[in-house]
This record gives C-alpha cells, sequence and structure tokens, in this order.
C-alpha cells in the first residue's frame, strides 16, 4: 500500500462519497498526482527536446 497510488485516491473518494473520515489520504493522494505530473511533464519535454534537435 505504500507505493501504490490508486488506493489513497480510491479511499478518500470512498471516505468522501460516504462522508466517513478520510484521514491523511487525500495529501498523500495530492502527493502522488504531483509527482505523476511532473514526472509526465519532464518526460514529455526531454522527449520533444530530443526530437526537436533532429
Amino acid at each position: 500500500m505504500a507505493y501504490q497510488p490508486f488506493t489513497p485516491v480510491i479511499e478518500t473518494l470512498r471516505g468522501l462519497l460516504m462522508g466517513t473520515e478520510i484521514g491523511n489520504s487525500a495529501l498523500v493522494s495530492l502527493a502522488w498526482c504531483a509527482a505523476l505530473t511532473a514526472g509526465g511533464y519532464l518526460w514529455a519535454r526531454t522527449a520533444y527536446q530530443r526530437s526537436a534537435r533532429r
């Protein structure tokens, strides 16, 4: 569970929809989303720069 990005997202959504406590799942979810977004951006930027040089 410590390295799975979907578990905290699902727990947060379940808690919000059912009205139960979400704990720190929301913060973990936001951290995973930010990390995946930053990783995807850096990968795309590197790939674009590599293809633009050719």
